[in-house]
């Protein structure tokens, strides 16, 4: 080959990728299988996978539809989309199989829905990391506004009217507002209220609202209920759940969203099509056959996620004990599996002896020098300097099959020697955090 076609070859390209950083959370996934890697110690509480295994009943019945391999419906068979809205009717949601769509997760979901709604998004902070991500990715701006005291998820109802018309006012176009029940990463949720007048300013400032209820049935108390948007303002409201949280089938990669009945709710239906049909064209066919079992709800899953509940409520609570006795000022989790302390009693210390001034540097000292894993509130659009981290107590459970199932088990997991351990392990890092920086590290 000549010498110039080789150096033209060579020649770098005159622009670079777009930079777009890792999910945080996938990200300190990383950061600690790297640590485990070189023989750290390490305590896992960044990632927010269920860690309960997946239920034998639910990989049977994916068993039997391997061997199907061919395109199905854009939306999704019609047995998922009969199944997904008998899971809704039965919430008091009354629901048509024709305005339910099912994609590759809900993550895919939500980011079609905000190409196919457009503009900017309103979105609580603190929120779930990829709801600012995947609205910026879509060209849009995420207008974060501050959730109540308490009550995560749900963007303040006053403050959202605020930030909507000054956005409005600056020439933004904001259309829609994102809302989690339960929420992550608090682990609380929004009062039947405060979704009321959320609600009312949506209808005020023609606002489409995102429900993500992914967390619904890992409420801690039974019988407690989840105030979705979609019975207070139908007509402007989607709601996004998957398998993921209450199955643990997060790597199955399926999701469903109810879409409003009515004419806007149809013509979001063909648009959000149109936009699956070019990224994902169907969802897996045996993932589809396995998720409408699931949403048929038959006892043993149903069953199987009430023990599930229950883990996750007595280890939060366990966790949340340990963040409290440390000094740290903490809201008693109500669902899901997560813990949202605020370590800001603790702030003369910590910058003192650590030279911690951000959530940031709280979650980098944790990791580098303790093995610890938790995300800064800061990545959930909290304010910087707050001193608050999300940690994820579901990876406490066990390395293995036999001891996530023990502790599923288990009337009080918290006391399981392995999960004990860790627990112990939290605690002499938080009080290592206190201490002088001379005093020894415990390893």
């Amino acid at each position: 080959m000549p010498a110039q076609s080789q150096s033209a070859m060579a020649r770098p390209l005159p622009f670079a990728p777009r930079p777009v950083p890792l999910s945080p959370t996938l990200a300190v996934n990383e950061a600690l299988a790297r640590k485990r890697g070189q023989g750290v110690r390490v305590l896992p509480l960044g990632f927010g996978e269920a860690g309960i295994p997946i239920h034998p009943a639910l990989a049977r019945e994916l068993g039997t539809a391997a061997g199907r391999g061919a395109y199905g419906p854009v939306a999704g068979s019609p047995a998922l989309r009969a199944a997904a809205a008998g899971y809704w009717a039965r919430r008091g949601l009354p629901t048509d199989p024709s305005v339910v769509v099912c994609g590759p997760g809900s993550k895919p979901l939500l980011f079609a829905l905000l190409m196919s709604i457009g503009g900017d998004v309103a979105v609580p902070a603190p929120s779930w990391v990829s709801y600012a991500a995947q609205t910026a990715l879509a060209g849009a701006e995420p207008v974060r506004v501050a959730t109540p005291p308490g009550e995560g998820g749900v963007p303040s109802p006053a403050l959202l009217a605020d930030a909507v018309v000054r956005a409005r006012s600056r020439g933004r176009t904001v259309r829609a507002v994102i809302v989690t029940l339960p929420d992550n990463p608090t682990g609380t949720i929004a009062s039947e209220d405060t979704v009321r007048r959320l609600c009312a300013v949506a209808r005020e400032l023609d606002l489409v609202v995102i429900s993500d209820e992914i967390y619904r049935e890992l409420v801690h108390a039974p019988g407690r209920a989840v105030p979705s948007p979609a019975r207070f303002a139908p007509e402007r409201t989607v709601v996004t759940t998957a398998l993921s949280k209450h199955l643990a089938a997060g790597g199955w990669r399926l999701g469903v969203a109810r879409l409003p009945d009515g004419p806007f709710g149809h013509a979001l239906r063909a648009s959000l099509l149109g936009v699956a049909s070019e990224i994902w064209s169907s969802a897996p066919a045996p993932m589809q056959h396995a998720a409408a079992y699931a949403f048929a709800e038959p006892p043993e899953l149903v069953e199987h996620v009430d023990r599930s509940r229950r883990l996750h409520a007595a280890v939060t609570g366990a966790v949340a004990e340990r963040f409290a006795a440390a000094g740290a000022a903490v809201t008693r989790p109500e669902a899901a599996f997560y813990v949202y302390p605020d370590l800001g009693p603790l702030r003369g210390g910590l910058r003192a002896e650590h030279g911690v001034r951000t959530s940031a540097d709280l979650a980098a000292l944790l990791l580098e020098r303790y093995g610890v894993g938790v995300l800064p509130g800061s990545a959930f659009g909290d304010a910087p300097e707050a001193l608050r981290v999300r940690v994820a107590s579901s990876l406490l459970y066990g390395e293995d099959d036999e001891r996530r199932l023990a502790a599923l088990a288990s009337p009080a997991p918290a006391a399981l020697p392995w999960i004990a351990r860790g627990l112990d392990r939290l605690s002499e890092v938080l009080a290592d955090l206190a201490a002088p920086a001379s005093a020894p590290v415990p390893v």
